[in-house]
């Protein structure tokens, strides 16, 4: 009648150990969840960054009467670089103001910025893009 002892230890120490894998499992799937909500929040703040190079390019343009070639910022250790362009091509929409046809040329302006944090290699690196169209 006394076969079965012992068989309660044994079974202990297999729920310790189906419990010790399923915790460290857990630990595991926390620290992936951690990492991937901090890479969505440097995305974020990489967009917002070069959204904000973007919004200094058109208002250079806008009240510099100047589209800067290249330049380099800083936004919130971001590095942010902003170009500009003309197209190259004068509009011409027709007589907009019944003065003649001469001030109512427009040009069309790229404006483009990269914001990156980090190195390419690194596991924090982030980096995005934006390009607009101004008229002006």
């Amino acid at each position: 009648m006394n076969k079965q002892q012992g068989f309660s230890i044994i079974m202990a120490i297999f729920i310790l150990i189906v419990l010790s894998l399923l915790g460290s499992y857990m630990l595991k799937l926390s620290g992936v969840q951690h990492a991937t909500a901090v890479s969505a929040i440097q995305g974020a703040r990489a967009y917002y960054a070069a959204r904000a190079g973007v919004e200094w390019g058109v208002a250079k343009l806008l009240n510099n009467d100047s589209c800067a070639t290249s330049s380099t910022l800083a936004i919130n250790n971001f590095a942010v670089s902003v170009s500009c362009r003309n197209q190259g091509i004068s509009y011409n929409e027709g007589d907009l103001n019944s003065n003649g046809l001469a001030d109512d040329d427009f040009y069309i302006y790229k404006i483009e910025s990269t914001a990156s944090y980090g190195h390419f290699t690194s596991p924090d690196y982030v980096y995005r893009h934006l390009e607009i169209t101004v008229k002006k």
